[in-house]
């Protein structure tokens, strides 16, 4: 009997690191829109920031734990922290590269990313202005030498290492620290036209250039100035004293933060080095740890929010979010999803939609209550609004608030305050799991007994990201889903004592098993000579045991199609394992969120979204729910979205051994831009 070859996967940091290399090409790609291109670097720069928080901060963990490879999925922390130094090195010139490109391309088109030396003197004039009306009355400038508490630097800020002189003393310097405050503020001046050009000033030089009007009332009329950031390690200790509520001890585990180990200093390499040298003794940074020299100016997520200048060519075509076609103006929801279940598509279809669900909830007299997951909310949102005002009309309204969801724990304090505040119901979070499923669920009275209506989502509850996360939401009125996802908000309250699901399947219970029984059948169904193939769009596939039963399945001769977004350790084409496997990931204009699966089933093709990806965490320490669709429209609605995805040829990379991100490009005339064809597709629906 042949010897079956080892089990081939890609270290999950370097695949992400791949994943965020596609995010790059796209500010390289000329095809996209110029200021497009320019914001991709900010998304790059920003997915950057938080990895060296998350992942890169806990491989220093394990590092200093002295985990061996063993231990950490059969790969050597110590290496994986080299491989990841190396590959963002290599990243780093590219993404430099690119961005001075693009500011000469930029030039083309009139608009000027410019320096101090750059400005006429009335636009110094202007700069001068609005640094007295706008920005000194925000700047709280700190010496360095008074300095006690280096932790009290904020994490992924910029700040200005400024060295100040006296011409009368020469040799005697003396540093302060100012922080760019581009959180209060846009870190973008766009100066008064010139020649019918547009210039743009970052707030780093507009503080550089106003230096004096700080320092000059302490003796000081020479100074330098060079940027610097810290990131920080962002995982949170929890406390395990059962004294505090799990709401202290979240807002006390977001404070402690703050206080993380620095993970990566970045300064401006033209820094002097007896400066630097100063500056790490002081911030107690070895220069073993991941320091990097890089240019002027840091922060580039704030490139995510370029002002709207120029001409409309430097932008996206405007894809206004469509009205679904079953849920026309002036209609009652309720009476629509009665009839037959509806399902819509974020950003194509608007989320409007969901709002105006909840508002017709929170008003109307036979809503007696309503039921709501809540992962992130957005900063001023609409939704937590609507809950409110339900729970002012009388409504009985009860929400699940995960206070784990990374970087918005602070946020989520707040909104849970808020509602208990108002009468809403908020149960508590679960230490060890987080609620990642998207659930909603209203009771109506009709006919003297209790309706439910559900909302299964693949992406969050939040007005703002469905304006850029592509998601799949299922409005129904099925009975059976009803008391289930009912079910579920009592299995929050009480996890441990799970009840038996018939439609919902829900991890950390019956999710892994269940779609390892579809893939089995799947093998048996095409050594039985059926139809036997399976679609997978996902965000991430990590799982090693899912992986290897996709492996299994794939050497049965299924065939296996998997659109994934983010991380793919799996590696497609290996003979004798994964030759039957094919992988695209699609990045471009939104966000690719949702969650599909697809069986053939001999034929008779099962549907399945869900909330979680193919991880260990999703499957096993989540609360995550999938729900077959069962409608033969919008399985059908999801077969051609799929189609038209699988056969992108635009914006779609081949995942796999010989070749990182490679596009899958046509040279003909037939391209498929898959995130344009479906918004096509949808718009010609809503018109029928």
């Amino acid at each position: 009997m042949a010897k079956k070859p080892k089990t081939y996967s890609i270290q999950r940091e370097l695949s992400w690191l791949n994943f965020n290399a596609r995010v790059l090409q796209e500010a390289i790609d000329q095809s996209n829109p110029m200021i497009e291109r320019l914001r991709f670097l900010g998304i790059y720069s920003n997915n950057r920031d938080e990895f060296f928080r998350v992942r890169v901060a806990t491989l220093r963990r394990l590092k200093a734990l002295q985990i061996e490879k063993d231990e950490f999925a059969g790969f050597d922390p110590s290496v994986v922290l080299k491989d990841i130094r190396k590959n963002i090195e290599i990243q780093e010139k590219v993404f430099t590269d690119t961005y001075q490109q693009l500011v000469n391309e930029l030039r083309n088109e009139q608009i000027y990313i410019i320096g101090l030396n750059e400005m006429s003197p009335e636009q110094g004039e202007f700069v001068e202005e609005y640094f007295r009306q706008k920005v000194h009355p925000i700047l709280f400038p700190i010496m360095l030498s008074e300095l006690r508490d280096p932790y009290s630097l904020k994490d992924n800020s910029i700040y200005l290492v400024v060295i100040l002189r006296n011409s009368a003393n020469p040799l005697a310097e003396n540093y302060a620290l100012v922080k760019v405050p581009a959180s209060l503020i846009s870190r973008f001046l766009i100066l008064p036209r010139k020649d019918n050009c547009y210039h743009v000033l970052l707030l780093d030089d507009v503080i550089r250039y106003n230096l004096g009007e700080i320092f000059l009332p302490f003796g000081y009329d020479s100074f330098d100035a060079y940027a610097m950031k810290f990131t920080r390690d962002a995982e949170l200790d929890i406390d395990s004293d059962i004294s505090k509520s799990f709401l202290e001890i979240m807002a006390e585990s977001v404070k402690q933060r703050k206080r993380g180990a620095p993970v990566r200093f970045v300064y401006d390499k033209s820094m002097p080095e007896h400066v630097l040298n100063k500056l790490l003794k002081k911030f107690k940074i070895n220069k073993d740890d991941a320091i990097r020299g890089g240019g002027r100016y840091h922060n580039f997520r704030d490139f995510m929010a370029f002002p709207a200048i120029g001409d409309a060519k430097l932008y996206y075509e405007p894809q206004p979010p469509l009205r679904h076609r079953d849920l026309p103006p002036h209609k009652s929801i309720f009476s629509v999803i009665r009839e037959k279940d509806v399902m819509l598509h974020f950003p194509y279809q608007t989320f409007h939609h969901i709002l105006d669900l909840l508002r017709e909830a929170s008003i109307d007299p036979k809503v007696k209550s309503i039921k709501m997951t809540l992962y992130r909310a957005a900063r001023d949102s609409s939704v937590i609004n609507a809950l409110i005002n339900a729970a002012r009309n009388g409504k009985s309204v009860t929400v699940f608030l995960e206070l784990q969801a990374r970087f918005d724990e602070k946020a989520n304090i707040y909104w849970s305050e808020k509602l208990q505040e108002e009468g809403v119901k908020i149960i508590k979070s679960i230490p060890g799991f987080k609620v990642h499923s998207k659930l909603l669920l209203i009771r109506r009275k009709e006919d003297d007994k209790y309706v439910y209506y559900s909302n299964i989502s693949t992406g969050n509850f939040n007005e703002s990201t469905a304006k850029v996360y592509a998601d799949d939401s299922l409005l129904t009125a099925d009975e059976t889903v009803g008391k289930e996802v009912n079910q579920m908000f009592q299995l929050f309250e009480m996890p441990y004592s799970p009840p038996i699901f018939k439609k919902l399947v829900v991890s950390p219970y019956t999710m892994r098993d269940h779609f390892t029984r579809l893939i089995n059948a799947e093998i048996r169904n095409v050594k039985a000579g059926k139809e036997a193939w399976i679609v997978i769009k996902i965000n991430n596939i990590v799982d090693e045991k899912m992986i290897k039963k996709l492996y299994q399945a794939s050497d049965a001769g299924v065939k296996i199609n998997i659109i994934c977004r983010g991380i793919c350790v799996l590696i497609p084409g290996i003979p004798n394992q994964s030759e039957n496997i094919s992988v695209i990931s699609i990045v471009d204009r939104y966000l690719e969120h949702s969650r599909l699966l697809v069986f053939a089933n001999g034929g008779e093709p099962l549907y399945y979204m869900t909330s979680a990806d193919w991880m260990i965490r999703n499957l096993d320490h989540r609360f995550e729910v999938a729900n077959e669709v069962t409608d033969p429209g919008i399985q059908q609605e999801l077969a051609d979205m799929l189609k038209i995805q699988l056969a992108d040829n635009c914006k779609a990379r081949l995942i796999n051994q010989a070749e990182v991100n490679k596009y899958r490009r046509d040279s003909g005339e037939n391209k498929m831009r898959a995130q344009v064809a479906i918004y096509q597709y949808l718009k010609a629906r809503s018109a029928n």
